[in-house]
């Protein structure tokens, strides 16, 4: 959990960068801002109000994490503070490098150097990059001798942060810890600021074990059961429950409990560990058999865990279990699929 009610902006730069590929250039500042206290807190809260979730990063490279260009330059940053206006420059041309999807719009580029910071009850310095890509129109209203005007001025809207990431000094030799936000990206458009620009991975914590192993078993009853098993829809739907139950229920995770209480059969569970293997080479990870159930991916992750029938376009329906309460038939008379449900009271 990251705490920053009392972080402080110790330093900060602004550049402006364009599109490459309209090579809209960079407008670079030539030296840090003076920020008055009022102005710093008002900075503060649109930098960091968006962070506070565990899902957590770290800075990545297949060859050499050196060869990371954020990693490099904040490296030096938290190795000689002054430099912190030559590597904000080293970083603003790195973003411009990387904006080269035509749908990348230009904005104001903040690098923050702050203090105070708390991550999982350390406190720690970090450095903060962050873009405005929007504009907003702002109602400007005042008194006008007798009288009031109104008038407009195009602006920041400081609750809604576009692009953000907080670079933590801390896990070095990981690709330090990162939190990351993009709240204005699409499709291939947000790649350049999560995968162009900052290069990331999942960090490999509680958050990421849970979140990988929802996937695992989501993937496994929706996908697997059904080609090897025929497993129907309604009984792929009372697993994905007893899936998100045993989650939301326990406070650590044992791979062995939770096969035996959710899939119960042995040659369920054999095909479940065949699929654990070949999920974990594709994506170049390695689950944990026992690790503490991250309450926030479980809540993230439950969003997507949805057990729904959705028949043609006329039907939705929510199973939540009692798998021998639903038939499913066909009529011949209608040329038509029927679901048959059983219940003792309606509401």
């Amino acid at each position: 959990m990251i705490v920053h009610e009392e972080a402080t902006i110790d330093k900060l730069v602004i550049h402006v960068t364009g599109n490459k590929s309209r090579e809209e250039g960079i407008r670079f500042s030539k030296s840090p801002v003076v920020l008055s206290e009022s102005i710093k807190e008002l900075l503060a809260r649109y930098f960091l109000s968006p962070f506070g979730k565990n899902e957590y990063f770290n800075l990545l490279h297949e060859a050499d994490l050196n060869l990371n260009e954020v990693f490099h330059f904040c490296g030096a940053i938290f190795d000689d503070p002054g430099s912190f206006y030559l590597n904000s420059v080293n970083l603003a041309n790195h973003l411009y490098n990387s904006s080269v999807h035509p749908k990348v719009k230009a904005g104001e580029f903040y690098i923050a150097y702050l203090s105070n910071l708390i991550i999982d009850g350390e406190e720690t310095d970090a450095i903060g990059l962050f873009k405005s890509e929007s504009r907003e129109t702002f109602l400007k209203v005042y008194p006008d001798d007798d009288n009031y005007r109104v008038d407009h001025e195009d602006g920041i809207n400081i609750n809604k942060l576009d692009k953000g990431c907080l670079i933590f000094n801390t896990e070095r030799e990981n690709g330090f810890v990162v939190a990351a936000v993009d709240n204005q990206s699409k499709g291939n458009e947000a790649i350049y600021w999560m995968d162009s620009f900052l290069r990331l991975k999942q960090r490999n914590d509680d958050f990421f074990q849970t979140s990988q192993t929802l996937n695992l078993c989501k993937e496994f009853v929706t996908a697997k059961l059904p080609e090897v098993f025929e497993t129907d829809r309604p009984a792929q739907a009372e697993l994905l429950n007893k899936s998100m139950k045993f989650f939301r229920e326990k406070d650590e995770f044992v791979m062995e409990e939770f096969m035996s209480e959710v899939f119960t059969q042995p040659e369920v569970i054999e095909t479940f560990n065949e699929y654990r293997r070949d999920f974990e080479a594709e994506r170049g990870i390695e689950l944990s058999n026992d690790f503490d159930i991250s309450g926030q991916a479980v809540k993230k992750l439950s969003k997507v865990y949805k057990s729904i029938l959705k028949l043609d376009k006329n039907f939705h329906v929510y199973i939540h279990g009692n798998r021998d309460q639903i038939e499913k038939g066909y009529d011949e008379e209608r040329g038509m699929h029927f679901y048959k449900l059983y219940y003792k009271e309606e509401s």
